[in-house]
């Protein structure tokens, strides 16, 4: 790949100031919005969170022959999931706009991590790429002692490479390491390949980098060699979240590097081999006080870890009394409803009823939870929070809140077409909603779920995601609801486990309904739930076979799609608007979302690329892992009897 050349070398990376290192290639063009155009939109588009939640790299490819787009993103190893994603959305949106017609691309932001997206229209997966290469150096030269400095670089490179390339390292294709230049100043310095390359590329690629470095810039104050499979930094200050990773430096040098005054104080009065009381003093002091610094740095990380979460709850529900702009007085709420007048009821929930009234010249939906209903002031506060900070088209705004005495009063935007389940199980309004509105609908939900769990501040899990918690406004967008169940997912965290279940049956997972495990892919089961349902117009949790058996919409599906005959689970009245392609697929997603073990569900990120590109081949579903089967049936292996009631307290099995 022929990339362009790089601008004048003026050093702004290594002195504080931000980089976006963005060439572009020049073997091909594309017309604007055309096809190759959209496929690199939309796989640059789903990086950020793919890139974050396996650990800082990705690669893909979506297309066909000539518009086929392959892309790569990568972080440092290590780095905290959120600051990874926002660095690669950068860098996905920079190499955009840098090269907007160019049909491949690289760049390297510096946005405090370092990151990498690359894309082309041609595989370049497992290809060592030496050309072409860029160098940028600090101009100020070394100004310590250079052949002891030579002789640190030296030793620190080799000592990296060898990691990073070795089949035992913990962390292959990385290394970051800092060693001690001074009393005051350490070297520091970062090198990672692209996991698409051998380890013995990655070898030949770092080491060229060394060379090349030295080659062109020795005796200067840090710099960093770019290339396409492989990037190498140093510095004489940490960068990037590099240096968070790593441990103490290592020990002092050795003597014979050392000044000859400070290799002369190493010794006593009374020769090498005798040891002064001073100097045992000063060996059994800083050991005891450093034993006691690691007790307690022990003791305070444990129990930040077991609060970790509670911690990040609490950073949300800290600033809910100083919110007095979300604030509304009682007795405002209490007339704008007419006293809560039964006239004015438009629906209700497992905590209360929701009323429509007008504040302040503006339809709005009030939610009075029941003294009753088991949310205490956790559940309220959760709910209020989350919801305020939560900023999404496809989610419901909150507006205010009201906390009085007994009293605990969501006030939220008003959302004209009730919600999902009002207009899809009814007979008489299911009609309303064609194909088209349906796909919108599933469309729409997705990106909301999305939006919590990898794109909104913190990685929030719905845990009650059902058609009514689905609201449609005037043009039938859907708009996510009901916040009271939500939990917050720690940086570090994949899955929590809980003894208290809330939710409602037919719409839990498996592992989350038994055992009382949870994680963002609770919220895809669910969501795949929600799609059949969409697509037949019938619930999961009271559906009934033709024969009378008490079965579910997911198992029957499932035995549809066994029989190669998925089709027969859709709606009638959409039978004239739907198209058969089109629908098969968001039925294959649907069961996707349903299998049985949750690391075989897609994230969000990918549900939303398969909804959107047909040139992505989906992988076979495996069998859903909680439905119903008929007593009848030998293969029954879990049988369970549900409604469509919130569940708010329940003990796992």
């Amino acid at each position: 790949m022929k990339l362009m050349n790089l601008l004048p070398l003026f050093w702004f990376l290594l002195v504080g100031f931000p980089v976006v290192f963005a060439p572009c290639g020049k073997t091909g063009f594309f017309k604007p919005n055309q096809q190759y155009d959209k496929n690199r939109r939309l796989l640059l588009s789903s990086l950020p969170s793919n890139v974050s939640a396996r650990g800082g790299f990705y690669n893909a490819s979506v297309g066909q022959g000539p518009d086929r787009v392959y892309a790569v993103g990568m972080c440092i190893q290590g780095a905290e999931p959120k600051v990874c994603s926002n660095c690669i959305d950068l860098a996905s949106n920079e190499v955009i706009e840098t090269c907007p017609n160019q049909t491949e691309g690289l760049v390297w932001p510096e946005n405090g991590i370092l990151c990498m997206v690359r894309y082309s229209n041609r595989s370049f997966f497992g290809s060592l790429e030496i050309i072409p290469r860029y160098i940028l150096y600090n101009t100020e030269p070394i100004r310590s002692n250079i052949t002891m400095f030579d002789g640190l670089w030296e030793s620190l490179t080799s000592r990296m490479i060898a990691r990073a390339t070795s089949s035992s390292s913990e962390r292959k294709y990385y290394a970051a390491e800092a060693v001690p230049l001074t009393s005051v100043q350490n070297i520091y310095a970062l090198m990672q390949c692209t996991p698409i390359i051998s380890l013995r590329d990655c070898n030949i690629c770092l080491n060229q980098s060394v060379r090349d470095y030295k080659k062109c810039c020795h005796g200067y104050q840090g710099g960093i060699v770019f290339r396409t499979s492989c990037v190498f930094r140093w510095d004489l200050y940490p960068f990037s979240q590099a240096f968070n990773l790593t441990f103490a430096p290592p020990p002092q040098p050795p003597n014979s590097l050392l000044p000859p005054q400070k290799q002369r104080k190493n010794r006593t009065q009374r020769g090498d081999d005798s040891i002064s009381a001073g100097i045992i003093v000063a060996i059994v002091v800083p050991i005891v006080i450093i034993f006691f610094v690691l007790l307690a740095l022990a003791f305070f990380i444990c129990k930040r870890r077991r609060s970790d979460q509670a911690l990040t709850r609490q950073e949300y529900t800290l600033d809910i009394t100083e919110t007095n702009s979300l604030q509304f007085d009682f007795k405002t709420i209490e007339a704008a409803t007419d006293q809560f007048s039964e006239k004015n009821v438009i629906g209700e929930g497992g905590f209360g009823e929701v009323f429509k009234a007008v504040l302040n010249g503006t339809e709005v939906a009030i939610k009075r939870l029941s003294k009753a209903s088991g949310q205490g002031a956790r559940e309220f506060k959760n709910e209020a929070v989350l919801v305020a900070k939560l900023q999404h088209r496809n989610l419901v705004r909150l507006l205010g809140f009201c906390v009085e005495g007994e009293e605990k009063i969501l006030i939220y935007e008003f959302v004209a077409n009730k919600s999902l389940n009002y207009f899809l199980f009814d007979l008489s309004k299911h009609k309303q909603l064609d194909w088209t509105t349906r796909y919108k609908i599933i469309e729409g939900i997705a990106r909301g779920i999305l939006y919590l769990h990898q794109d909104s501040r913190l990685t929030i899990i719905h845990r009650d995601l059902k058609a009514s918690n689905i609201l449609l406004d005037a043009d039938m967008n859907p708009k996510i609801a009901d916040f009271g169940m939500a939990r917050i997912m720690g940086m570090d965290q994949t899955q929590c486990d809980t003894s208290r279940i809330v939710g409602t049956y037919g719409y839990m997972a498996p592992e989350y309904a038994m055992h009382g495990h949870f994680s963002m892919k609770s919220d895809v089961y669910s969501f795949g739930v929600i799609v059949l349902e969409i697509i037949s117009g019938k619930r999961n949790s009271s559906f009934f076979q033709p024969d009378g058996n008490t079965s579910s919409l997911v198992a029957h599906a499932w035995e549809l799609w066994r029989n190669g005959s998925p089709l027969e689970i859709i709606d009638p009245s959409i039978e004239e608007s739907y198209q058969s392609n089109e629908v098969i697929r968001c039925i294959h997603i649907a069961l996707l979302c349903v299998q049985k073990d949750h690391a075989d569900r897609p994230g969000m990120s990918t549900v939303m690329m398969m909804l959107t590109s047909n040139t992505i081949t989906l992988p076979v579903p495996r069998e859903p892992g909680f439905f119903f089967k008929s007593e009848n049936n030998p293969d029954c292996s879990f049988v369970w009897s549900v409604d469509d009631a919130s569940i708010t307290h329940l003990e796992p099995r």
